[in-house]
């Protein structure tokens, strides 16, 4: 495992967050990924990662984070995962994060954690104990509820099945828990069929909420990822995009507008909350009496 120097690991969010959860805080502990996602969007040259997908430590990262918790004046929720899946194979072994977790708690802030693994079953007991005095939400990204194919567009994390099981075993301890449905590819995943499934699967695991994204972002260095994956995977595909999309950083489903509505749709037959202030206020409201209005 290789190490990076890092001067800081947790930073004020410095925008109104109330577009994404409504965190105050973020923090990453590794850099870089392994998942091998072909549409990671922390790929993008924008974000100066080199070798993306070799994860490393940053040093004394758990040193640094209490200097950290302990001088802040004003706690909050800490985001984590917003460039790298913290939940990666390593951390089974060094248990950074469950360590960060445990900080966390002791210091009175609460999580707001995004993976696609889930070895974050291991955390139950500290995000529980995390969840008695602060807010807790836990996001899993589910772009498809096909195993097959989450193998390959998501090919080295646990299949979709996995990460709906995992789901119900977190709501079961009393976690607020949901779905990220995001990206959503055009041509591959962007299917009634697909939403359909994923809404339903995640009611019958009990989930919280589902956010989605009608399409995916595509930008430098990840679109050129993104497109040598579609030459291996979905060759049929890549004069499609080129045609379509040419420059474009967001590029939404061709069936956008058919795809919300039929989301929506489905959310009010299971009764799942979707709308991103409704999120928000669900799983801060036994810690405050504060609404944030966002609309999807």
């Amino acid at each position: 495992m290789d190490f990076i120097i890092a001067k800081e690991i947790l930073s004020k969010i410095q925008f109104d967050n109330s577009h994404w959860f409504g965190t105050d805080y973020n923090m990453n502990l590794y850099r870089g990924c392994c998942h091998g996602c072909i549409y990671c969007d922390s790929r993008s040259n924008c974000y100066n990662i080199v070798e993306f997908d070799k994860v490393k430590i940053k040093k004394d990262c758990l040193t640094i984070l209490e200097n950290q918790l302990k001088t802040k004046r004003k706690t909050g929720v800490i985001q984590i995962g917003a460039m790298s899946d913290t939940y990666n194979p390593f951390e089974k072994k060094y248990e950074i994060t469950r360590n960060a977790l445990k900080l966390i708690d002791k210091y009175g802030f609460g999580v707001a954690i995004a993976t696609k693994s889930d070895l974050i079953l291991r955390d139950i007991d500290i995000l529980k104990k995390i969840n008695e005095h602060s807010p807790v939400i836990i996001k899993f990204t589910i772009t498809t509820f096909k195993d097959e194919l989450s193998k390959i567009i998501e090919p080295n994390v646990c299949p979709s099945s996995d990460r709906f099981k995992a789901i119900k075993m977190l709501r079961d301890a009393g976690i607020y828990t949901g779905v990220l449905m995001m990206p959503m590819l055009p041509f591959i995943t962007d299917t009634n069929e697909n939403i359909k499934n994923i809404v339903n699967l995640a009611s019958k695991n009990n989930a919280n909420f589902i956010y989605p994204m009608f399409g995916v972002t595509l930008r430098s260095n990840q679109r050129f990822y993104y497109y040598e994956k579609l030459k291996e995977n979905f060759p049929n595909l890549l004069y499609k995009y080129e045609n379509l999309y040419k420059d474009k950083y967001v590029c939404n489903s061709p069936k956008y507008k058919s795809l919300q509505s039929y989301f929506k749709y489905m959310c009010s037959e299971v009764g799942m909350t979707y709308r991103m202030e409704d999120i928000i206020f669900q799983y801060k409201s036994r810690f405050e009496n504060e609404q944030i209005s966002f609309d999807l």
